[in-house]
């Protein structure tokens, strides 16, 4: 009894006794654990998922032990997401966006937690902060490494009667597929290709018809007013035609008949109308060949008196007239005498 009395009153000299007693072993000092120096600082990082993390744990940058975890609880705007809160080496600088991740040291070991800078862009400038006490890393800047047992969940899932067997169907319905259509196959292979290729050549105009369709959009975008002002105009109209709707279909119905009867009364008479046309075409072609000269008859015939072109056809106190007529190539009756002026006349 004396020997426990002595180890209680020893371990007490070295570790405050009433944190043993309320807080539990995670205040107890582990060997071996992380530097923090004098001046270490505390990040809170938000977790969707800490899976199995205990406090105590490492906190590593590049797999340095730089920290560890202070402790674990709830919070958030929804007040279900994980808050762990690291102590950290005041020494360890790392830049304000900085990530961190769950990650296992093994197979089997024990879980940590990993800062690092995230994935930049090459030239991409990192920020000029540094990450400070009472920082927070949000839930969008953390993320979780697979746990085995999700692994082999997963396998699990595929080997019995999951993805293999779906595996072995697609490759039986790719082989009916496949078979007997080589040539149909090598001809659509090779139609989008060539399609490909035609694409390839016009992409320049493809980018100019895209670059017209956004100016159009924009041009459009910064015409609203009057396009809607255009819109707003044309509803009394459309109006208008609604209500008319009937007369116009009555309207259409009456033209439907109007061209019918046109085109049986052109049907009908059609005979008639190429012999009028053939009759007339003699006619025509005498008026063709005769050119100016019956304009300029018909300028001088109904003028009295006469102009001075007709000075040019007189002979004295005559004007001479010259008639000259052709009958027809089937004509065989005589031409009748032509009467004779009554005396007197010129």
């Amino acid at each position: 009894m004396a020997a426990a009395v002595l180890a209680l009153v020893a371990g007490c000299a070295s570790v405050s006794c009433s944190t043993v007693g309320t807080d539990g072993i995670y205040d107890l000092p582990l060997p071996g654990g992380a530097d923090l120096g004098e001046h270490p600082y505390r990040v809170t990082v938000q977790f969707a998922d800490v899976l199995d993390l205990v406090p105590q744990a490492a906190v590593k940058v590049n797999d340095v032990v730089v920290g560890q975890v202070e402790s674990i609880g709830l919070g958030g705007e929804d007040g279900w997401t994980a808050q762990v809160v690291l102590a950290l080496n005041g020494d360890v600088a790392l830049p304000a966006d900085a990530v961190a991740s769950l990650r296992q040291s093994s197979l089997l070991g024990e879980k940590f937690v990993e800062l690092a800078e995230p994935y930049r862009q090459r030239g991409a400038p990192a920020p000029a902060d540094r990450l400070a006490d009472g920082a927070v890393i949000t839930a969008d800047r953390t993320n979780r490494h697979t746990e085995v047992e999700e692994v082999f969940g997963a396998l699990s899932l595929l080997l019995n009667g999951g993805g293999i067997g779906q595996l072995q169907t697609i490759n039986r319905e790719l082989s009916n597929v496949f078979d007997g259509n080589e040539t149909e196959i090598r001809a659509f292979l090779s139609n989008v290709d060539q399609l490909v290729t035609t694409l390839d050549d016009h992409r320049s105009d493809i980018t100019a018809a895209l670059d017209g369709l956004n100016q159009l959009s924009t041009t459009l975008a910064g015409r609203d007013e009057q396009i809607e002002g255009a819109l707003t105009d044309l509803t009394p109209g459309l109006r208008a035609l609604s209500e008319q709707r009937s007369s116009l279909v009555a309207m259409l119905q009456s033209l439907d008949t109007l061209s019918d009867v046109a085109v049986d009364t052109i049907n009908r008479g059609r005979a008639d109308m190429v012999a009028d046309l053939t009759a007339i075409a003699p006619v025509l072609k005498r008026l063709a060949e005769a050119g100016q000269n019956l304009p300029r008859a018909l300028e001088i015939l109904p003028t009295f008196p006469f102009t001075d072109e007709v000075l040019a056809g007189t002979k004295g106190d005559y004007i001479n007239v010259f008639v000259t007529v052709e009958p027809p190539e089937d004509f065989t009756q005589p031409l009748p005498p032509l009467p004779l002026p009554p005396s007197g006349g010129n």
